[in-house]
């Protein structure tokens, strides 16, 4: 498989979910994988958990002081996408083989592998990420009030401070 790299991105960056990032007011979204939805719930042992929020907390833990990125394009929402490392870890590719997100056109063999283990969301019962925001409704709904919500809470750190 071959990769078109653009740009290297780095510095400090901010979680937004399981597979999007921001530096600064730049989105970041992790190209090949697609991690649960924030508010979206999986199940465990006949019990519901918050998958979103635990991968979005996976991310935070395998994003250290040193990220670097490299673009390949951009989606629709305009936001550029990346494969990113941090400390050595191809962050992209940890994400799916530690089960926190699914292969999305890319990463196949990780998703097998964690398939395999019953890594994270494979040790129970979910529906994967895309179906879900369909099931929603439409997905660029949720984008832009993810993108309210980020944004109030700018401004109340902003008026806070």
């Amino acid at each position: 498989m071959q990769h078109y790299a653009g740009e290297t991105i780095s510095g400090p960056v901010r979680v937004v979910d399981g597979d999007t990032l921001a530096l600064g007011s730049r989105r970041l979204r992790l190209i090949g994988i697609d991690a649960p939805e924030l508010r979206q719930s999986c199940s465990r042992n006949t019990a519901d958990y918050p998958c979103g929020q635990e991968a979005a907390t996976h991310l935070r833990d395998l994003v250290k002081d040193q990220l670097e990125c490299r673009t390949e394009g951009s989606d629709r929402y305009r936001r550029a996408l990346v494969r990113c490392r941090s400390g050595g870890i191809d962050i992209n590719m940890a994400m799916v083989l530690s089960g926190h997100a699914v292969a999305y056109g890319d990463y196949q063999m990780a998703e097998a592998e964690a398939r395999a283990k019953g890594a994270g969301l494979w040790a129970g019962q979910f529906v994967r990420p895309a179906d879900w925001r369909a099931e929603q409704g439409e997905g660029e709904t949720w984008y832009f009030i993810d993108l309210v919500i980020e944004q109030a809470g700018i401004l109340w750190l902003a008026l806070k401070g």
